[in-house]
């Protein structure tokens, strides 16, 4: 089988893997917080471009359903949406990885090998956990990508591609740089478009709608009945920190939908550390109990988070909306609605 072959086989399963991953859901941007609003918006304005995007974000907030979703979003959604773990690959099998190699190029090489950029073609590629790669591989997916050519392992033939890079990292970039561990002039290429994933701390008020779209996902998965949280257990994890965020939340749900064994899931279901963990967040306010209801609790948040941004830039609300991604009037809007005047 040829190397052009073996690409053309691979791009065959894109169009039917994009259409599961529709049907499945799995490209939803769950949520209606201010955050998860402009994050939509981001998507809706990045997706149609190939300008090259750098999701930043801690473990477990959801980068790689971004990079997917401005794939699938994009007119390369027909295409192969590819992705390398920078993290996960031994540095000597990387170059491989990334570029592919020939039969009999080194000791193991049994047989031609497509590498990723080959199979992005026309697609999107994802490098995840960029901040992991070595310097040596960096400076060669630097040159790719400026050149978008490359020789495969072994081979005396330059490849050309077309090759849309979205890239992630939970590491701050420019601090590497700083220490030398990462090349200033990728981390330009990288960030043309940079997305901010936050952590699920900052849109808590987003947790119900995350956990009732689980408890369904899951429920037909394992062909159980729907279950739901009480009020007491709703409470318990609105209040939670979440250091392991989304994917903390979805697999807490996953064990409950399993192991609880009627329709509502208590409190006393729920692991201890989530109701004894001493650095829960989002505490009920001054002089009450907590909140009457998840309207309550879902406005308080978000009125605590516009304030939050609105002091980090120093009341300027013009530079606020911006960063929040919505028009200055729909912010103004917002803060009236919420009771929020510049004199706090």
């Amino acid at each position: 089988m040829t190397l052009r072959h073996a690409v053309e086989q691979l791009k065959l399963t894109a169009q039917n893997r994009l259409l599961r991953d529709q049907l499945e859901g799995q490209q939803r941007i769950i949520g209606d917080s201010v955050p998860m609003k402009a994050l939509r918006q981001q998507l809706g304005l990045a997706a149609p471009t190939s300008g090259r995007v750098l999701v930043y974000g801690e473990s477990g907030t959801g980068k790689e359903l971004v990079a997917r979703a401005l794939h699938n979003l994009s007119p390369r959604a027909q295409q192969l949406f590819v992705e390398v773990n920078c993290a996960a690959i031994p540095e000597e099998l990387i170059e491989s990885e990334l570029f592919g190699h020939v039969k009999g190029s080194f000791t193991g090489a049994v047989e031609d090998k497509v590498g990723k950029f080959a199979q992005a073609d026309t697609g999107t590629l994802f490098l995840d956990e960029v901040g992991d790669m070595s310097l040596r591989t960096q400076s060669k997916v630097l040159r790719v990508i400026e050149e978008q050519r490359f020789t495969p392992i072994g081979s005396g033939n330059n490849l050309t591609v077309d090759v849309r890079v979205i890239a992630a990292t939970n590491k701050n970039l420019e601090e590497e740089i700083q220490k030398g561990n990462f090349r200033e002039d990728l981390f330009y290429r990288l960030n043309v478009i940079p997305f901010y994933v936050p952590p699920l701390r900052e849109h808590p008020e987003d947790i119900p709608a995350l956990a009732n779209y689980f408890l369904g996902e899951f429920a037909r998965a394992y062909g159980r009945r729907p279950k739901h949280f009480s009020e007491s257990a709703l409470e318990t994890i609105l209040h939670y920190r979440w250091p392991g965020n989304v994917r903390e939340l979805k697999n807490l749900v996953e064990r409950m939908v399993i192991m609880v064994p009627g329709e509502r899931i208590e409190r006393r279901h729920l692991p201890p550390n989530l109701y004894r963990d001493p650095g829960r967040s989002g505490p009920p306010r001054p002089g009450t109990s907590g909140f009457s209801s998840l309207q309550e609790a879902r406005a308080a948040y978000e009125r605590d988070y516009i304030l939050r941004k609105l002091q980090e830039n120093h009341g300027n609300v013009s530079r606020t909306a911006e960063v929040l991604g919505l028009e200055r009037s729909h912010l103004y809007r917002k803060m009236k609605s919420l009771g929020i005047t510049l004199s706090e």
